[in-house]
């Protein structure tokens, strides 16, 4: 990131080259509007015809380690960055030698090669990654900057403002390239921002902001300049706001009923291709010769991008599931027999593994709210500040998806974050960057980026905190492909999963149980590392078989003893990995014992534990001597009242009743 001129260098080289820009990604464009009226391009098809100037005047000035994230109006953001125009027309057709295979469309272009990370389709949902990006590079010392394009319509949301502040608590480097265009999607922007200059939100967060005529490339290339310039002198977000227009509809799919033509026909006659092209030729930098030759250039591009994309093949269906995960990963780790052993705590052997996973490797750091003076809400990163100091062990704000996505970011970019959320409930203000960005990014951009992050909250019931802190909703996050969810119960899985997941190259999820924190045991002085892809038989028994994780691991247990005394010998699983599922063990189990039961602390209906007997039902069912059951949470927002709250969830005594139920079933 050097700039060393904050005034464009308007000779005729780089005038025609501004005006080509702008040219190419509007005739671009055009023939994509072309290709969508021809059903050769499907879904949502939004065009950037109207608003060239902005990225013509700032990608440019980006250097190769500087890192991009656009929009899904991103065609044009790619076209200045340098990504092939036959790669993009490919993958607008869905090709597979499109710049992601075809499995991301229009809206998700990306390349790797090119530190171009793609559109979002989520407004404002590439505002954290932006700044994790960033983060990245502030932590690793690079001199990259990251530009981040949005539209207005972002600036409404949470992760806009949670990002920003983010940025500007930091000292990251990042240019924040607000395209203002009037319309968010139809809706003009005074009818739903009580403040209209977007520029002014910014300063609000103490960030160097100005505002742009976006339909002037030369401005925008100054003001881009400056910023740029600011961003390599200070190390601090600058933020732009790119007053423009957007001639088409919001997309190809919009009818544009909430504007009148007479408006879109004025903005049109103050175009930036057209303005800047009359400035160029009557200033005698170009000629009508010049800009027939440019146009003959980009028609010649374009026919070729055109026979690129039509040659090419579509995926095979074979390959549907390919690059959901990493195709490669580690191999498991050698686990050594168990020396010496000394009492310690769940809470502890947690702490025990961040300790070790931050002295082993300078890229892990932890971040999350409260994890450094205050030590953790349940204390597990007491300490920890001390030690390794505010930049590894990083406060954040009560900011669940900015930070998320901030670590989501910053994995992308080389390191190893620990991102915790201090519970599961407060985990769906950022679900959106975990289901959106970090379980997709890999699939979407043809296995172009990876998602090494490792997000930690705690989960479950028992400590009277009511609804809004007490729900067990792991099962959800099991549903969604691309993530890998773990459930340690015992202080082993505590201490070595962490280090385990932080070598795996896809997002993983680790959920805590809030009631294991106190639990005492012995914990061998050299444990470490576990492997985090198998169930484990913790009980063996002939008669049935009991399915549980977490925080109903220990329960599950006791019940086992108690059925023992009346003879019947219960198997007990510890699922340890929520998905993917261990269904070798559990299936090799119901083999022998004929029976299952499930204990799943989340609620019955759309349950895992529905998933379990599913499965089983699918491919072991003539295994089976009596009805699958399960063991679920009542279907009630977790009480508070002490007797309601442990009536709710799952207990040794309605685990034994349960499982008696099964054994009274008869082949």
């Amino acid at each position: 990131m050097t700039v060393t001129r904050t005034k464009p260098r308007l000779d005729t080289t780089h005038v025609r080259e501004l005006l080509r820009t702008m040219m190419r990604i509007r005739m671009f464009e055009e023939k994509c509007a072309e290709a969508y009226t021809q059903e050769k391009i499907r879904g949502f098809l939004h065009l950037y015809d109207g608003e060239e100037a902005i990225a013509a005047g700032i990608i440019p000035l980006l250097e190769a380690q500087d890192r991009l994230v656009a929009t899904y109006r991103e065609h044009g953001h790619a076209l200045a960055r340098g990504v092939p125009m036959g790669a993009v027309l490919a993958e607008m057709y869905g090709k597979a030698n499109g710049c992601a295979g075809g499995r991301g469309g229009s809206m998700h272009l990306f390349d790797a090669d090119l530190n171009f990370y793609g559109g979002n389709a989520i407004v404002g949902g590439g505002l954290p990654l932006a700044v994790g990006l960033a983060l990245a590079d502030r932590m690793q010392g690079t001199q990259g900057a990251t530009a981040c394009f949005f539209g207005e319509g972002a600036v409404a949301e949470g992760e806009f403002h949670e990002s920003l502040n983010l940025a500007r608590l930091w000292g990251l480097p990042v240019l924040f390239v607000c395209e203002n265009n009037g319309y968010a999607m139809g809706t003009r922007l005074d009818l739903t921002e009580a403040e209209v200059d977007i520029a002014a939100k910014a300063r609000g967060y103490a960030i160097t902001s100005e505002v742009v005529d976006g339909m002037d490339v030369v401005a925008a290339e100054a003001a881009a300049r400056r910023a740029l310039q600011t961003i390599a002198e200070t190390g601090e977000p600058y933020f732009l706001e790119c007053r423009t227009y957007r001639f088409r509809a919001h997309s190809m799919f919009d009818a544009q009923l909430y504007r009148p033509k007479e408006e879109v026909a004025e903005w049109r006659e103050k175009g930036p291709i057209v303005r800047f092209r009359a400035w160029a030729m009557q200033s005698g930098l170009l000629h009508e010769d010049d800009v027939a030759e440019i146009t003959s250039e980009i028609a010649a591009e374009i026919a070729d991008a055109v026979a690129f994309a039509e040659s090419g093949e579509d995926e095979p269906l074979e390959t549907l599931t390919h690059f959901v995960m990493a195709p490669d990963r580690p191999a498991p780790p050698d686990i050594a027999a168990p020396d010496a052993v000394f009492e310690t705590t769940y809470r502890d052997a947690v702490k025990a593994a961040i300790t070790d996973a931050m002295t082993r490797d300078d890229r892990v750091f932890l971040m999350g709210e409260d994890v450094g003076h205050y030590g953790g809400c349940y204390a597990v990163s007491k300490g920890l500040l001390e030690q390794f100091g505010p930049d590894r062990i990083r406060d954040t704000p009560l900011s669940e998806s900015g930070f998320t996505g901030a670590g989501i970011g910053a994995s992308i970019a080389g390191m190893r974050p620990i991102v915790e959320v201090m519970t599961v409930n407060f985990s769906l203000l950022a679900l959106d960057q975990i289901m959106n960005t970090a379980a997709t990014l890999r699939h979407m951009s043809n296995n172009q980026f990876g998602v090494p992050v490792v997000i930690r909250m705690a989960t479950g019931a028992g400590k009277q905190l009511a609804a809004q802190h007490s729900h067990s909703l792991e099962g959800w996050y099991a549903h969604i492909p691309g993530l890998r969810v773990l459930a340690p119960a015992t202080l082993e899985d505590a201490r070595g999963m962490l280090w385990t997941a932080l070598q795996d190259p896809d997002p993983v999820l680790i959920f805590e149980n809030v009631m294991l924190y106190n639990r005492k045991g012995e914990l061998a002085e050299n444990a470490g590392p576990v492997d985090i892809d198998r169930a484990v038989v913790r009980r063996e028994g002939r008669d049935i078989t009991l399915i549980t994780y977490g925080g109903s691991l220990f329960k599950t247990l006791d019940a086992s003893e108690a059925l023992a005394k009346d003879g019947i010998m219960a198997e007990v699983i510890d699922l340890r990995s929520l998905r993917p599922l261990d269904m070798d063990t559990i299936k090799a189990s119901v083999a022998r014992t004929h029976r299952a039961l499930i204990v799943d602390e989340g609620w019955r209906t759309g349950s895992l534990a529905a998933e379990i007997g599913m499965q089983l039902a699918e491919d072991t069912f003539y295994d089976l001597d009596a009805p699958l059951a399960r063991v679920c949470s009542a279907e009630v927002p977790i009480p508070y009242a002490a007797h309601l709250e442990q009536a709710a969830i799952p207990q040794v005594d309605t685990i034994v009743a349960a499982v008696k139920r099964v054994m009274e079933q008869r082949p």
